[in-house]
């Protein structure tokens, strides 16, 4: 995690045009990563199609949770936000999946 004082001082040299400019990067690379997790989802779907497995799986989805979890305290983020954002991903790619089959 990078030091707060060099965070708040690179802020402060920073516009506020530069500063939303940065925030669109990462709004990008967000999306990106939604797509590349949504790709993948998808992809554990059809093998599970495939193998006769059910689309939901509570343990797995725990599991993803717990490192929702502990990632967010990692990186010092609202646990609560990293996870509702994690039961949203799930719950949107279930949906997927049901629709599919």
């Amino acid at each position: 995690m990078a030091d707060e004082n060099t965070d708040r001082r690179r802020a402060d040299e920073m516009s506020l045009d530069e500063l939303r400019e940065e925030i669109a990067e990462i709004d990008r690379d967000l999306v990106d990563l939604i797509a590349r997790r949504t790709y993948v989802a998808d992809t554990i779907a059809q093998v599970k199609a495939e193998r006769g497995l059910p689309t939901t799986d509570e343990q797995q989805e725990q599991r993803v949770m717990d490192r929702a979890g502990e990632y967010a305290e990692a990186f010092e983020v609202e646990s609560n936000l990293v996870k509702a954002i994690f039961r949203l991903l799930i719950e949107l790619n279930k949906v997927e999946q049901r629709e599919n089959r």
